[in-house]
């Protein structure tokens, strides 16, 4: 691809900075929307407010089919024997498979699993999920919340960041040398229209408001939760210039993280972060309740696996319609609103692995690993909750979140010391997608997959910048942007559509490419029968 030539830090004219067009949607859509925010700020929760409340309704059975026929057919490519073709060219991967399972674990689950992974399973044992009839508070409820949070942030979740999407991305790109962008995922569609047209822009910009949108969120949240717990922990005062104390700390970690690259600053982030939530989750699991963590675990999954097609299907015809909006219809739509630019990250880390493996470590491994943690923190804080230790009904029936999560740590083995160590966990977290998001969308914006260092500061500190201004305004309008994910999903679940039959004609392209399996009759391969050695140095 000509564009992977151009070095970062090298000399750039203002088009290879970025798109004009995509630039000026996607920095319009952070001008106009804390610019309309502080003339009205009512007037501008209204309106986001009513546009999530109608594409929650309406589109909510459809995000659902999105990500069960992603999820399916991905399992069904992994299986074939397309599964077997490598992604980028390359007999060997770019890095070890610690390293990348690191990176997919840590950008993908992000600081929204550790966010919610201790308030959520306890919200769903206080308010029975409307796919269960078991009475809140009791022994029976333990599976049917973790379950339903399993269902939240399991299989179908992860499916739809990086699989389908990241294989039509990885032919277009590594085969066909096409850019790392949005719009390649419509290339099979459009052809040359989408590349080169205004349209492309548009697609480009839609996929990088849903990420800022996705990922300011979190980086405000987090803001509020350790300001929180910096008071609870050590008295300092939770307010204004503690959070922005914290925010201007994660920019500088995230940012800098971003413009040293994948190889280096993302890496080193992602490793720090494995072993650290290994570490936090060994505690909890030898010092806390073991033998109800271990029981609960099984009987979940279990509880999972049986009502799995029965909770994925729920629409609001079958269950509360406030309930759908905020739990199962909203985190489908965040997921849809991150996935191109995370199957840009996919594609671009899992060069030399087989499409087998990515499928594999991004929809089971993954998924599996996130529902043990959940378990470890959410399991624990349910217990801590059945014996009297805690009491979290009425900040979880509030949404607090935050305070969920500092109660349950602080009634771990450690107490203070767990707390300091989850925070400090959540940060990174959130610090590990601020980087990948910021140099994806750097990516996104300059064409290549090596972007200009000052595009990667320059989006990692706007979603900061953004983050600080809400937090000016109140916590509240940051809850305003996350509704906002919602109605991004529309646009983008659009780009993602074509996948569910591209994905599998993409794997099978590349199968035949590198001889896996027999060419069709009267056809030829793309690059003819060169090896993949011989592509690999022709990449080089």
């Amino acid at each position: 691809m000509k564009n992977n030539n151009i070095k970062a830090g090298g000399d750039y004219s203002i088009a290879q900075l970025g798109d004009p067009v995509l630039l000026a949607l996607s920095v319009g859509f952070i001008v106009l929307f804390v610019g309309f925010s502080l003339f009205d700020l009512k007037g501008v929760a209204d309106l986001i407010g009513t546009g999530f409340a109608w594409t929650a309704k309406v589109f909510g059975t459809y995000f659902q089919i999105l990500l069960l026929a992603t999820f399916f057919i991905a399992i069904g490519v992994a299986c074939s024997p397309a599964g077997r073709a490598k992604i980028g060219n390359l007999d060997r991967p770019e890095m070890s498979t610690f390293r990348w399972l690191s990176i997919i674990m840590c950008t993908l689950l992000a600081g929204g699993g550790v966010f919610f992974a201790a308030g959520e399973p306890i919200y769903h044992f206080v308010v029975t999920p409307p796919a269960f009839t078991s009475e809140p508070g009791t022994a029976a409820a333990v599976s049917n919340a973790m379950a339903q949070s399993f269902m939240h942030w399991g299989f179908l979740a992860w499916a739809v960041l990086g699989t389908l999407a990241a294989i039509v991305l990885a032919h277009a790109h590594y085969v066909n040398d096409k850019p790392l962008q949005p719009r390649t995922l419509l290339y099979p569609v459009f052809g040359e229209r989408i590349m080169s047209g205004w349209l492309g822009s548009v697609v480009d910009a839609c996929c990088v408001i849903a990420v800022v949108a996705g990922t300011v969120g979190p980086i405000g949240f987090l803001a509020t939760q350790m300001s929180f717990g910096l008071s609870e922990l050590f008295g300092l005062t939770d307010g204004l210039g503690t959070q922005m104390a914290i925010l201007a700390v994660l920019a500088a970690i995230y940012v800098t993280s971003a413009v040293t690259g994948i190889h280096r600053g993302i890496q080193v982030l992602s490793r720090l972060n494995v072993f650290l939530a290994l570490a936090v989750a060994a505690i909890i699991f030898i010092f806390g309740p073991t033998l109800f963590l271990t029981n609960t675990y099984f009987q979940s999954m279990g509880q999972y696996v049986s009502s799995f097609m029965e909770m994925a299907t729920m629409t609001s015809e079958t269950a509360p319609a406030w309930w759908m909006k905020w739990w199962t219809v909203f985190f489908f739509a965040w997921f849809i609103g991150y996935a191109p630019l995370m199957a840009i990250f996919v594609a671009r880390i899992s060069r030399g692995r087989s499409i087998r493996e990515m499928i594999m470590a991004v929809a089971v491994m993954a998924p599996i690993a996130t529902t043990i943690w959940f378990t470890l923190l959410g399991g624990s804080g349910i217990y801590y909750q059945m014996t009297g230790v805690i009491d979290l009904a009425d900040a979880l029936n509030n949404f607090r979140f935050d305070v969920a999560t500092l109660t349950v740590a602080q009634a771990l083995p450690g107490g203070s010391f767990m707390a300091l160590a989850i925070l400090v966990l959540t940060t990174i977290f959130v610090a590990t997608t601020g980087d990948s998001m910021s140099y994806s969308i750097a990516v996104v914006s300059s064409g290549h997959d090596d972007p200009n260092t000052f595009v990667r500061a320059f989006w990692g500190l706007a979603m900061a910048g953004m983050a600080g201004v809400l937090l000016y305004m109140g916590a509240g309008q940051i809850s305003v942007l996350q509704q906002f994910i919602v109605i991004t999903a529309i646009p983008v679940s659009l780009v993602l559509l074509p996948s569910l039959w591209l994905g599998p004609k993409a794997a099978y392209a590349m199968a035949r490419e590198q001889n896996l399996i027999p060419q069709l009759s009267g056809a030829t391969s793309a690059k003819g029968s060169v090896t993949l050695e011989e592509h690999s140095k022709v990449r080089s």
